[in-house]
């Protein structure tokens, strides 16, 4: 399928002002990173500790960061969650402190966001433990001893059955938060005697702590090396199997406009404030190959078109092949643009930054390839001829040795 027939485009005329794009693009971003006092990383590289929270209703962002700030927890961070998918998660949010490198400091974490909330939200407790926290082993602990089916001595199982069909009708059916115990009316064996022990010896908060989990700070750095040397060996990979295709200066333009993509992307995250984490690792090494490709694409072109036209300008070439491929590019980076632009808006807050980082590096990539990429093998060409055009020749002889002669002539 081809868009556009017969397109001359003078792209190696225009290279100036891509190159001015890009530069005011990366002058951007780095002015915001270094602002900003470098990149936001999330707690996968920082090290830290992270509550998920869900309330009954929408959650007062501004009232919880207040409370944090109150609570002497400045540096710590809260992201909502938005899954057009799952309803009640529109009411989660996500805190993060930097914090933690064991269990213990992991509760503490945890009872520190608690302490927060329930002072933030005027929580009346009375000294009462949190139903929508309580585990099935305390609530069964509690209904023995108070033994409201007065079952006394032969009660056996059947208050660590209640229990557990009281915390799975909590967490299943209602989302995870009770805000009134006549919720619970319907679950088999709950009677009112079963309701009064509750209403008593349980305070019922608006919010619930769905799950926690920690990153040490050694962790924290060990992955921000491995991640960096992930991006590098990649890089170098492809420059070696490029030098060998092509040549080396055709690799390292490659390189050199990979580069370009991660360096634009990652000042875009600093000026729209996303935090850097592993998913996002995961998107930059997608775009690094997806980017490489788009190269190749046009380098393979360049060089088949240099055997057909040996005697035209080494830019005229690479406008020709640039202008051959543009159906092509437009056809792959479109759709591919349109999918993580929809993963982007639809995804939910979950995969938020790294369908942001593919969005953004989709264009930037596709752009590089022939307004970054190819104007600097026709730069080098331009100085060292023998060692360009020439050299792209002798690459592809062994296919012009395929061609008859009368028809090289």
């Amino acid at each position: 399928m081809e868009f556009f027939h017969s397109v001359n485009i003078d792209w190696m005329g225009k290279a100036k002002y891509f190159v001015t794009l890009s530069l005011i693009l990366l002058a951007v971003g780095w002015i915001s990173i270094l602002r900003n006092h470098g990149m936001r990383y999330g707690i996968d590289f920082r090290g830290g500790t992270l509550v998920y929270v869900r309330f009954a209703g929408k959650p007062p962002i501004n009232d919880i960061r207040k409370g944090l700030e109150q609570a002497g927890l400045k540096n710590s961070t809260i992201q909502g969650i938005s899954d057009t998918h799952d309803v009640a998660s529109q009411n989660d949010v996500v805190i993060g402190l930097e914090q933690g490198s064991s269990d213990e400091t992991l509760d503490a974490g945890k009872q520190k966001i608690l302490d927060v909330l329930h002072k933030t939200f005027g929580t009346d407790t009375s000294g009462r433990p949190d139903f929508n926290a309580v585990t099935p082993s305390a609530l069964t602990a509690d209904l023995t001893e108070k033994d409201p089916l007065s079952l006394k001595t032969n009660a056996g199982d059947r208050y660590k059955e209640l229990a557990a069909s009281l915390t799975s009708a909590r967490d299943s059916g209602h989302e995870g938060i009770i805000t009134n115990f006549n919720e619970l009316a319907n679950v088999p064996g709950v009677t009112p005697a079963v309701l009064q022990t509750l209403a008593s010896d349980y305070a019922l908060s608006n919010f619930t702590v769905r799950d926690a989990e920690i990153v040490g700070p050694k962790v924290g750095a060990q992955l921000r090396r491995q991640a960096l040397l992930a991006t590098l060996y990649a890089l170098a990979g492809m420059l070696v199997y490029i030098a060998f295709r092509f040549e080396w200066v055709y690799g390292a333009a490659a390189v050199i406009a990979v580069f370009h993509d991660v360096l634009i992307t990652l000042g875009f995250f600093s000026l729209f404030h996303y935090e850097i984490s592993l998913t996002v690792i995961a998107a930059l090494l997608t775009l690094v190959g997806y980017s490489m490709n788009d190269t190749i694409v046009i380098f393979d072109r360049v060089r088949e078109d240099i055997r057909l036209m040996r005697r035209d300008k080494f830019p005229d070439i690479v406008n020709k092949a640039i202008n051959q491929t543009l159906s092509r590019t437009i056809l792959t980076s479109g759709l591919t643009f349109l999918t993580v632009l929809v993963l982007y808006l639809l995804g939910g807050e979950v995969l938020r930054a790294f369908s942001f980082a593919m969005v953004v590096g989709v264009v930037v990539g596709t752009y590089s390839s022939f307004g970054i990429a190819a104007p600097i093998v026709v730069l080098w060409n331009k100085y060292h001829p023998s060692q360009g055009q020439g050299a792209t020749v002798r690459a592809g002889s062994a296919a012009e040795k395929r061609v008859p002669a009368a028809a090289r002539r």
